[in-house]
């Protein structure tokens, strides 16, 4: 391959980061309610220091300037990679010209070569002259290459073991076969990177979410500034049709967005004066006026190119074991190459001739790069494709980690169920309505801010919260106001039995209970229930049918609670009340059912279980619209909050290490077979040229199934 192929695909090779993962889960308590609240770990994303601004994996532009020996010679981008070959499968449009202008031209002076030899038989040296000349043209380029490695220390260059064969054939005589093995060989560089490059477009555009410029607003007015000029707390407009820019949240106006860039959902999202807002998404119809809350550098989108840009730097096993195959494979195949030219001939066993160019054979076979492309390749195309559909993947070893996936883990609430507590039913005292009860539970939450209060104020609509002249809320335990002279309790039933209200016995279930009473007289109370998410049922579902062993539900809500909701999503286990390091040691009962092979992945909204996720092969946040701090911190982030999106990752997983083995096997298969047809005389130079760039375009085209539905 020549010297600039490996950087399209290279990456790499770095210790994997310790994780200092934490979750926290502490417990509230209040108006007779329990709940968890989980937000994320965080780790090193790298743990190697980074210049960005050359061009990395992702399509976007970086320099990486790295320490580390990939393959025993150190280099950066654009140097050699672990086979020893230069590789670079980026080619600007004048140098695509060029090399299609040198291949016609060398086709075409074999062609009149061949033609002057067979007809003009009268002086068959014009032919021999026109076919070194095709010779010159295909083969100039790479030779002077091959003497510019040599330099640098790089001996096994593909561009080196190219020119010793192609001289080899005119020596003896096989000038033809000498300008084909160039032509072939270019031909099928110049496909290559035709096909890589395409590959890494269609990737990096799915993943070109972030918008440069804003239309900052001041006085009134619209300006178009650079998004990233933007300070925080400024007001911007967003037009219909336009990307958001910034993370901000919506002052004014209506309209729907599409964020499938950044969450893989077709449906577009109802947004409204209040909500957030990520940077990426396309407004759809109204335009909207946005308070910026994060800097350009911090925003949502920000993030997630910054961590696909870093997710080929670490390195899946199937990756790391090329480059290690790499190491050795091209000097034995040389010295292989050395011993089919002088044993059989020393032996009686071939002529001298048929020796030499079966050992030229060899040399063109040797190069490993349908191995150190495709690979790395296929793991790249795989992060693309989980990208698309919402789901961030820190690296190829983290790919691998889904694809063997055997027990999947879960925290409960914000992850398996909506986070917020909804309406279940009301349980009004006798003479009391519904209406009624309501109302007067909404009176009494009205000026907490606990998530409780805010889902009873959401149920019960508007209320005359300007009657209110006096509030006092008891942290844990309930509130206690005056609405229009009349004094009205909401709590759990202890806090009103102490006050001497008589609070009669109530099966609430799995529900939070909210007791209301009115000038000492009890009213009912309000049950609230956390219910699971739209897809959980269907996400347990498709981990089972993906052969997931065991799944499990740990949690520090209430052991009802969660006992519940795990019959109503069919869980295999559902674990309550749970303090972090119970968790971790639920986790080691979990692992102890794995296969030596299987994986154990943990999945969370966030929050402070550190040891539990440190101790999970694998940690998955539910990140959600606007959830910055998991997207910066989790092996894998599934940005649309949807639990289905797991089974969606192992399934896109799966699909990749397997495509990366075909490539290795089919790979290596080739090689051998066509190394022994060589030492058997059964087929000529070009079957090795076939061997090298031929199969490794087809691993390519092979790679390109993963973006496949």
């Amino acid at each position: 391959m020549d010297e600039k192929t490996r950087e399209a695909v290279h990456t790499h090779e770095h210790e994997h980061h310790d994780h200092a993962h934490h979750e926290h889960g502490h417990t509230h308590e209040h108006s007779g309610h329990v709940h968890d609240h989980e937000h994320h770990h965080d780790h090193d994303c790298c743990g190697h220091d980074h210049v960005h601004g050359d061009a990395c994996g992702c399509g976007h532009d970086h320099e990486h300037h790295h320490d580390h020996d990939c393959c025993g010679h150190d280099h950066a981008h654009g140097d050699t990679c672990g086979c020893g070959h230069d590789h670079n499968h980026e080619q600007a449009p004048e140098e695509a010209r060029k090399e299609l202008i040198t291949l016609s031209i060398g086709a075409v002076l074999l062609v009149a070569g061949l033609l002057l030899r067979s007809f003009y038989t009268a002086n068959p040296m014009w032919g021999t002259v026109v076919l070194l000349a095709a010779f010159l043209v295909v083969a100039g380029e790479i030779a002077v290459q091959a003497v510019r490695n040599i330099k640098n220390g790089n001996i096994f260059g593909e561009s080196f073991l190219m020119t010793i064969a192609g001289i080899g054939a005119v020596l003896i005589g096989e000038i033809p076969e000498g300008v084909l093995v160039f032509l072939l060989y270019r031909l099928g560089e110049y496909l290559q990177t035709k096909a890589v490059s395409s590959s890494r477009k269609s990737i990096s555009a799915l993943l070109d979410v972030r918008p440069d410029h804003a239309n900052l607003l001041e006085n009134g007015e619209a300006r178009a500034v650079e998004a990233r000029d933007v300070p925080v707390g400024a007001s911007i407009l967003v037009r219909a049709g336009e990307k958001v820019p910034l993370d901000g949240v919506v002052v004014s106006g209506a309209s729907q967005l599409d964020t499938a860039a950044l969450t893989g959902e077709s449906m577009p999202r109802d947004i409204g004066p209040g909500k957030s807002v990520m940077a990426g998404c396309i407004n759809l119809t109204g335009a909207l006026e946005l308070r910026v809350e994060k800097s350009f550098g911090e925003s949502t989108a920000s993030k997630i190119l910054e961590m696909v840009e870093h997710a080929s730097e670490k390195k899946a096993a199937s990756e790391k074991f090329i480059t290690r195959f790499a190491r050795v494979y091209t000097p034995i195949v040389c010295l292989a190459a050395a011993v089919v030219a002088v044993v059989p001939p020393l032996a009686g066993l071939m002529t001298w001739r048929d020796s030499v160019y079966s050992a030229l054979g060899f040399l063109v076979v040797s190069c490993p790069c349908a191995l150190v492309i495709s690979v790395p390749l296929s793991f790249f195309a795989g992060i693309g494709r989980a990208s698309r559909e919402g789901i961030l993947v820190k690296g190829g070893n983290h790919l691998e980690t889904l694809a063997e996936a055997e027990v999947v883990a879960f925290d409960k609430t914000g992850t398996l169920t909506e986070g917020r507590f909804t309406l279940a039913k009301c349980v009004p005292a006798p003479g009391i309505s519904q209406e009624k009860l309501l109302e007067l539970a909404a009176l009494a939450e009205s000026r907490s801010n606990h998530p409780i209060a805010r889902s009873i104020l959401a149920a019960a609509g508007d209320v005359a919260v300007d009657t209110i002249t006096g509030a006092q809320e008891n942290a844990g335990h309930g509130v206690s106001v005056t609405a229009g002279g009349r004094h009205i309790l909401a709590g759990k039933a202890d806090y009103l039995t102490e006050l001497g209200i008589s609070v009669p016995r109530l099966d609430t279930g799995a529900a939070t209970a909210v007791h209301v009473a009115l000038d000492g007289v009890y009213q009912g109370a309000v049950l609230l229930r956390d219910a699971p998410k739209s897809d959980a049922a269907s996400a347990i579902k498709q981990l089972k049918e993906l052969g997931v062993r065991r799944t499990a539900m740990l949690s520090g809500d209430t052991r009802q609670a969660v006992e519940e909701t795990g019959r109503e999503l069919n869980l295999d286990d559902a674990i309550g009340e749970l303090l972090p390091q119970d968790k971790l040691t639920e986790l080691e009962k979990l692992r102890s059912g794995l296969s030596s092979k299987g994986k154990l992945l943990y999945a969370g909204d966030g929050i402070n279980d550190t040891p539990v996720l440190a101790a999970a092969d694998i940690g998955i946040a539910m990140g959600g619209l606007g959830a910055d701090a998991a997207i910066e911190t989790a092996d894998v982030v599934i940005m649309g909050d949807e639990p289905r999106k797991i089974a969606s990752g192992i399934r896109i997983a799966r699909r990749t290490t397997r495509i990366a083995a075909e490539n290795i096997v089919f790979s290596i298969v080739v090689k051998v077979l066509v190394m022994l047809l060589l030492v058997l005389g059964q087929v000529e130079l070009w079957a090795a040229v076939f061997a090298d760039v031929g199969v490794c375009m087809i691993c390519i085209l092979n790679t390109l199934r993963i973006n496949r539905k």
